[in-house]
């Protein structure tokens, strides 16, 4: 049987968790659909956009999904 202390550092998060707070779960729920879209997840695209942001040689931003098409017949009108 392993003892409290093994069973809490089995479960600890490899990385630091990074909390940004206020952002409504609708968009939330987009992000994630998006960075699927791209085959990508939440954490990926962050970084990405994060080291590009803060200027960091050879960052580039992440891909983008195609705009839906009701999006982008909005957009030539």
């Amino acid at each position: 049987m392993t003892s409290e202390e093994e069973r809490r550092r089995q479960h600890r998060h490899r990385h630091k968790q990074r909390v940004v707070r206020g952002i409504p779960d609708e968009l939330v729920n987009d992000f994630d659909a998006a960075a699927h879209a791209v085959g990508s997840d939440r954490s990926s695209v962050t970084r990405r956009l994060w080291e590009w942001y803060a200027r960091r040689p050879g960052a580039e931003l992440p891909e983008r999904p195609e705009a839906p098409q009701a999006e982008s017949d909005n957009h030539l009108k």
